[in-house]
């Protein structure tokens, strides 16, 4: 009997991986020039308010796949497309190997990757890491009554940002997970669904728009950035808004789950999406095939991680747990946690000392991480019926840190994502020696504040331009050794519009020629360089 057990076993996992994923890219796109005219097509004005407010302009990515070619490969033989991703430019398909293959004979195919790497001839263990402008600064005082969640958040010196009213309120954070079941319902998020804090959600693995269901582990996240009980649990920014998605299939491990947390997070950043918190990392898949290696943990290979890098470059803050590893033979962080400009956070307890399950360093490439640490061990948060438990992991560690970077950029709206993210790594208690067990260490709060603060009270070394908006002269005060340079000024989808020469003597340039809108301007000589944007009326 165990004979024909185990033959039916081999014979049902051999039909099962019949089937291959794969990624179709595509070799152009249709119409940039109509979006980037009316881009209001491809993200919303909060969304274009953020790139504008960094200086970052609209490029190919932002641009949506032909949906031709979307048609072209869902109509043919034997594919289904499971995903897909207008940064990449590609669909996540699946099919027999000689199926996909035969779809590189269409003229706008560029090539096709493999989740089985063997296949190309040029994950997970989706472990839901279960574990001086004084005037910025409001009088206003804020008291919470922190109760068990206390330590968490004075660890990070989180509760100076609250009592100066630094509680996340204009920030909108992207959680990316496995479900929210209880968070439609439950006491801890109360206070969330009275102030309207939930802007929207949505299930990308069944493609339904009930987000509150499947797995309660995005709701034990979301609990610690914005849970409220008095007493008993605060989050770290409990007056965030939000988006829910769910990425993450509890049931399989399979690469298309990076897929769809790609698919997400272009729809975070086309709401205007601020901070994207994932506690999912991916490494080892079902299919042992699909599966990542340590020398893929290199920040620009696995799907997700080339997502979470171009979510930044958006203007984006990844936020992302280390992982639970830590004690196993492969004990380093998995994707997205390996990208460079994602913030990878580690789990320490109570005492501040490393958890042993927590993920170490460095990505394979060399680089630190994780990034910093914050508290994952005895971690207080809510479960889907209410219950204020405690919990392990780097999945708590991470939306404890991503509701203080909330915080952080309510009180210095102007920095940009680079900008906080340095101030955050800059505050940390390890930062002058970080290592690959802690990174940079445990952030102080109030410590990149104070930072974030005098950067901008040092005007002495940059350019001004002004006034801002302004009709049609534009004018420059100097630092006191400039002598001469030039400015040059961008559209918003980084068209260079105009180039001039500047000097003390000439110190001012006419828009007169130009449109009205908003342009980006980069002023230089030899010694300063200055970016910004000015606004035409």
């Amino acid at each position: 009997m165990k004979k024909y057990a185990l033959l039916f076993f081999l014979l049902c996992t051999k039909i099962a991986f019949s089937q291959e994923d794969a990624w179709v890219y595509f070799n152009a796109k249709s119409n940039a020039e109509t979006y980037y005219g009316s881009p209001l097509q491809m993200l919303s004005q909060r969304a274009l308010d953020r790139r504008t407010n960094q200086h970052i302009a609209l490029d190919f990515k932002d641009i949506p796949i032909n949906p031709t070619y979307i048609n072209q490969i869902k109509g043919s033989l034997g594919i289904t497309v499971k995903a897909k991703s207008k940064w990449l430019n590609a669909l996540h398909i699946r099919g027999s190997q000689a199926n996909i293959n035969a779809l590189k004979q269409l003229s706008f195919v560029d090539k096709i990757d493999f989740a089985n790497k063997s296949l190309n001839l040029s994950g997970k263990t989706a472990k839901l890491f279960k574990a001086k402008r004084p005037s910025k600064i409001k009088k206003a005082k804020v008291e919470f009554a922190y109760g068990t969640s206390e330590n968490q958040i004075k660890m990070l010196n989180g509760d100076a940002l609250h009592q100066q009213n630094f509680t996340g309120s204009g920030k909108v954070i992207a959680i990316m997970d496995a479900g929210f079941p209880g968070v439609n319902t439950t006491q801890p998020f109360q206070r969330l669904r009275d102030n309207n804090q939930i802007l929207g959600g949505y299930d990308f693995v069944s493609r339904s728009p009930d987000f509150y269901t499947l797995d309660s582990h995005g709701t034990s996240v979301l609990s610690c950035i914005a849970g409220y009980q008095e007493d008993k649990l605060v989050g770290t920014a409990p007056d965030a808004s939000f988006y829910l998605f769910i990425t993450e299939d509890d049931n399989s491990e399979n690469p298309i789950e990076e897929s769809l947390w790609v698919e997400a997070a272009e729809k975070a950043d086309s709401l205007g999406v601020d901070i994207i918190q994932t506690s999912l990392g991916y490494f080892e898949y079902d299919n042992p095939n699909y599966s990542h290696t340590y020398s893929d943990m290199n920040g620009t290979t696995a799907i997700i991680s080339k997502g979470a890098e171009i979510a930044f470059s958006r203007g984006m803050i990844v936020v992302a747990a280390a992982g639970n590893e830590g004690g196993t033979s492969e004990p380093h962080i998995g994707g997205p946690a390996d990208a460079q400009s994602v913030i990878a956070v580690g789990a320490v307890a109570s005492n501040e000392t490393k958890a042993n399950f927590s993920s170490i360093g460095p990505s394979f490439d060399g680089r630190i991480k994780p990034d910093v640490m914050a508290q994952g061990v005895s971690a207080f948060l809510s479960d889907q019926n209410g219950n204020i438990i405690t919990g392990n992991g780097t999945s708590f560690s991470s939306p404890i840190t991503a509701g203080m970077i909330a915080c952080l950029w309510q009180a210095l709206p102007d920095r940009t994502n680079e900008e906080i993210r340095q101030l955050v790594l800059q505050s940390a208690d390890k930062h002058i020696e970080p290592d690959n067990l802690y990174g940079y260490g445990i952030p102080d709060f109030s410590l990149a504040l104070a930072n974030g603060l005098l950067m901008e009270d040092s005007p002495t070394d940059y350019f001004v331009a002004y006034p801002n908006p302004t009709i049609n002269t534009v004018s420059i005060s100097f630092p006191e050794n400039f002598n001469n340079g030039k400015v040059v000024l961008y559209s918003v989808i980084g068209k260079k519009v105009l180039e001039q020469n500047i000097s003390k003597q000439l110190e001012s340039f006419s828009l007169e020629s130009l449109s009205n809108g908003v342009y980006f301007y980069k002023i230089s000589s030899d010694t300063f360089s200055k970016t910004g944007k000015i606004i035409k009326n």
